[in-house]
């Protein structure tokens, strides 16, 4: 490992949160990092960065120059204009990678900008800033390479310590993330905006009280806390993304006829071979903790707890049987979020009781029917925005939503990322 070190100097473009996370963890495991962000914030990044020996040089250029491995750590939206600058500047036989979340547009880029004579080994890491890289998962991408410098990235990321998944290629990793990442989070912000447009909190609503609606809640919560341009992009730019996300809104769309019709046998064949499909029991159970998910609770009422309908992990479940995905073979690319999307999908449909309750308050329950509908517009708005590819919308529609719950998010971000960190455990 320490031949590489030696020889592999890195660049990171962008010293965002991201760039400045992974150009900490590169210069601690031995590695010459340096990098550059926008002039106005170069000498904030040198009082934060000089302790650890990285350099804040003035531009592209000069980071390009000197690298041997060269990371674009840019917002997606910026990629294509900042390569198109820098391109030219990188060493032959250098290897380049992105950090954007979407590998299409971002490989894509490449091919449009750089020197036949790099490399592209692009990489994913599944985790936010919030996270240090030790031990998280991150996806490694080879596109354009030799084994040689292929190797010197395994030898990279298994220098930090990460938990390194290898797949085929950019289409393979964009279909799983399609699932992990767009369409987990349109269930959340369709939930958040649900509870925004009702005008209630919903740990103050005794529906949402217990268990998997602390799950719930939580990482809504979590998923708000973040900056909208990113989910933006993961939506809109993946290209998987939008026949996935049109998928679960239809499957939400045809439960929510069934349940106001209240066409219970039609409702329960549904449901039950959806199940079939999914929770197969050939496949690995992921066992959430019961003890653990309703101690994480934002609410005070407990004993005022009712029924719920769980209309959105039942069209979770409905879409993927429709769409012949097996969650479980997704992991590999999992998020916190989708863990616990899954996880509390497999809690309900894996409970007969509780099962059962949530298809006669589906059904029956009129109390809980107007929240389902606000759910229902919320889905039918999160689908239209992205199937419009409607960057700028998708970014306003968050933030009013993250403007509602704004005296909560950083509660809800610590308390999700303990959840996350107890249910890993187990």
């Amino acid at each position: 490992m320490h031949s590489y070190i030696s020889s592999m100097n890195i660049g990171i473009i962008g010293l965002g949160d991201m760039g400045r996370l992974y150009a900490k963890a590169f210069s601690k495991a031995g590695y010459i990092v340096c990098g550059c962000d926008l002039p106005q914030n170069r000498e904030r990044l040198e009082e934060e960065l000089a302790p650890y020996g990285i350099k804040v040089l003035a531009d592209g250029k000069e980071v390009s120059r000197g690298s041997d491995l060269v990371i674009y750590s840019v917002e997606a939206d910026g990629l294509d204009r900042i390569v198109a600058t820098y391109a030219p500047y990188i060493k032959p036989g250098a290897i380049v990678a992105g950090q954007t979340s979407v590998k299409t547009p971002e490989i894509n880029t490449f091919e449009k900008y750089l020197p036949a004579n790099v490399h592209i080994i692009t990489f994913h890491a599944m985790h936010g800033p919030g996270f240090q890289p030790k031990g998280q998962k991150l996806i490694l991408v080879p596109h354009r390479t030799d084994a040689a410098a292929y190797q010197r990235m395994i030898d990279l990321f298994t220098a930090i310590e990460m938990d390194i998944v290898e797949v085929k290629d950019y289409h393979e990793h964009d279909q799983i993330v399609a699932d992990t990442q767009a369409v987990t989070h349109v269930g959340f912000e369709s939930m958040g905006t649900a509870w925004k447009e009702a005008g209630f909190f919903p740990w103050e609503n005794a529906s949402y009280i217990g268990g998997i609606d602390n799950v719930k809640i939580l990482t809504t919560l979590r998923i708000f806390s973040y900056k909208a341009h990113v989910y933006a992009g993961l939506a809109i730019l993946n290209p998987y993304a939008r026949q996935q996300v049109k998928r679960y809104a239809v499957s939400e769309s045809e439960l929510f006829k069934l349940m106001i019709k209240e066409e219970e046998a039609a409702f329960r064949e549904r449901l039950y071979r959806a199940r079939d499909f999914v929770f197969h029991e050939s496949r690995k159970p992921i066992m959430l903790n019961d003890v653990v998910m309703k101690e994480f609770s934002l609410s005070q009422n407990h004993e005022l707890q009712k029924p719920n309908s769980h209309l959105s992990i039942l069209s979770m479940v409905d879409a993927w049987y429709h769409l012949g995905v097996n969650p479980y073979d997704n992991l590999i690319c999992q998020t916190p979020p989708f863990r616990l999307r899954l996880g509390i999908a497999e809690y309900l449909f894996k409970n007969e009781e509780l099962l059962e309750e949530s298809i006669v308050t589906a059904l029956y329950d009129k109390t809980i029917r107007g929240d389902d509908l606000e759910f229902h517009s919320a889905v039918r708005e999160w689908s239209s925005i992205i199937g419009y590819g409607d960057m700028e919308g998708y970014k306003k529609h968050f933030n009013e939503v993250k403007v509602f719950f704004e005296g909560r998010l950083e509660e809800g971000n610590k308390q999700s990322a303990e959840l996350i960190r107890r249910l890993m455990m187990e």
